[in-house]
Protein backbone atom coordinates (compact mmCIF):
# COMPACT_ATOMS: atom_id res chain seq x y z
CA UNK A 1 0.00 0.00 0.00
CA UNK A 2 1.15 3.57 -1.01
CA UNK A 3 3.41 4.87 2.38
CA UNK A 4 4.67 8.33 2.70
CA UNK A 5 6.76 9.15 5.68
CA UNK A 6 7.63 12.68 6.12
CA UNK A 7 10.23 14.31 8.39
CA UNK A 8 12.24 17.55 8.62
CA UNK A 9 9.53 19.67 10.70
CA UNK A 10 10.03 21.80 13.66
CA UNK A 11 10.43 25.12 14.84
CA UNK A 12 12.12 27.77 13.24
CA UNK A 13 12.72 31.71 13.85
CA UNK A 14 11.42 34.08 11.30
CA UNK A 15 13.71 34.09 8.25
CA UNK A 16 15.07 30.61 8.85
CA UNK A 17 15.52 27.85 6.63
CA UNK A 18 13.96 24.21 6.97
CA UNK A 19 13.82 20.92 4.94
CA UNK A 20 11.04 18.53 4.59
CA UNK A 21 11.66 15.13 2.93
CA UNK A 22 8.96 13.29 2.11
CA UNK A 23 10.29 8.91 1.56
CA UNK A 24 7.90 6.85 -0.33
CA UNK A 25 6.82 3.45 -1.04
CA UNK A 26 4.22 1.09 -2.06
CA UNK A 27 4.09 2.55 -5.65
CA UNK A 28 5.85 3.13 -8.90
CA UNK A 29 7.65 7.05 -7.50
CA UNK A 30 9.24 7.45 -10.48
CA UNK A 31 6.33 8.10 -12.42
CA UNK A 32 4.33 9.94 -9.84
CA UNK A 33 3.42 13.66 -9.31
CA UNK A 34 4.00 14.44 -6.12
CA UNK A 35 2.75 17.36 -3.94
CA UNK A 36 3.48 19.49 -0.56
CA UNK A 37 0.41 21.08 0.80
CA UNK A 38 -0.40 22.34 4.03
CA UNK A 39 -2.93 23.09 6.71
CA UNK A 40 -2.58 26.57 8.66
CA UNK A 41 -4.26 26.79 12.05
CA UNK A 42 -7.97 27.78 11.28
CA UNK A 43 -7.85 27.22 7.67
CA UNK A 44 -8.22 24.25 4.96
CA UNK A 45 -5.77 22.34 3.41
CA UNK A 46 -3.86 24.24 0.57
CA UNK A 47 -1.05 22.98 -2.10
CA UNK A 48 1.86 24.35 -1.96
CA UNK A 49 4.21 22.91 -4.78
CA UNK A 50 4.07 20.43 -7.19
CA UNK A 51 6.46 18.25 -9.03
CA UNK A 52 5.95 15.92 -11.82
CA UNK A 53 7.60 12.76 -13.19
CA UNK A 54 9.59 14.85 -15.89
CA UNK A 55 10.65 17.43 -13.10
CA UNK A 56 8.42 20.25 -14.17
CA UNK A 57 7.70 22.11 -10.82
CA UNK A 58 5.06 24.29 -9.73
CA UNK A 59 4.36 26.58 -6.82
CA UNK A 60 1.05 27.94 -5.52
CA UNK A 61 2.09 31.86 -5.72
CA UNK A 62 5.35 34.13 -6.61
CA UNK A 63 6.01 34.36 -2.50
CA UNK A 64 6.41 30.49 -2.58
CA UNK A 65 8.27 30.05 -5.41
CA UNK A 66 10.52 33.00 -4.20
CA UNK A 67 11.37 30.99 -1.10
CA UNK A 68 10.89 27.20 -1.75
CA UNK A 69 12.41 24.42 -3.81
CA UNK A 70 10.76 21.27 -4.53
CA UNK A 71 12.79 18.58 -5.57
CA UNK A 72 13.22 14.77 -6.02
CA UNK A 73 15.19 12.14 -5.80
CA UNK A 74 13.94 8.94 -7.98
CA UNK A 75 17.04 6.63 -6.76
CA UNK A 76 16.07 7.32 -3.45
CA UNK A 77 11.83 7.46 -3.94
CA UNK A 78 11.79 11.07 -1.81
CA UNK A 79 10.37 14.49 -2.68
CA UNK A 80 11.97 17.37 -1.06
CA UNK A 81 10.71 20.98 0.05
CA UNK A 82 13.23 23.26 0.74
CA UNK A 83 11.80 26.30 2.53
CA UNK A 84 13.66 29.68 2.94
CA UNK A 85 12.81 32.77 4.51
CA UNK A 86 10.47 31.18 6.56
CA UNK A 87 7.21 34.12 7.89
CA UNK A 88 5.18 33.41 10.79
CA UNK A 89 1.86 32.88 7.98
CA UNK A 90 3.66 29.61 7.06
CA UNK A 91 3.07 27.94 10.72
CA UNK A 92 1.04 25.02 9.47
CA UNK A 93 0.98 21.25 9.28
CA UNK A 94 2.95 20.08 6.25
CA UNK A 95 1.71 17.48 4.27
CA UNK A 96 3.31 15.30 1.10
CA UNK A 97 0.42 14.33 -1.01
CA UNK A 98 0.82 11.65 -4.13
CA UNK A 99 -0.76 12.95 -6.79
CA UNK A 100 -1.57 16.35 -8.15
CA UNK A 101 -4.93 17.16 -5.92
CA UNK A 102 -4.79 17.79 -2.33
CA UNK A 103 -7.17 14.76 -1.76
CA UNK A 104 -4.88 12.41 -2.63
CA UNK A 105 -2.64 9.97 -0.51
CA UNK A 106 -0.81 11.72 2.20
CA UNK A 107 1.98 11.51 5.06
CA UNK A 108 1.34 11.82 8.96
CA UNK A 109 1.91 15.75 8.24
CA UNK A 110 4.69 17.30 10.34
CA UNK A 111 3.88 20.84 11.88
CA UNK A 112 6.12 23.84 11.05
CA UNK A 113 6.31 26.27 13.31
CA UNK A 114 7.75 30.33 12.48
CA UNK A 115 8.22 32.27 15.20
CA UNK A 116 10.55 34.31 17.48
Amino acid sequence: QVQLVESGGGFVQPGGSLRRSCAASGFTFSNSAMTWARQAPGKGLEWVSRIYSDGRTYYADSSMKGRFTISRDNAKNTVYLQMSSLKPEDTAIYYCVLGVATTGPRGQGTQVTVSS
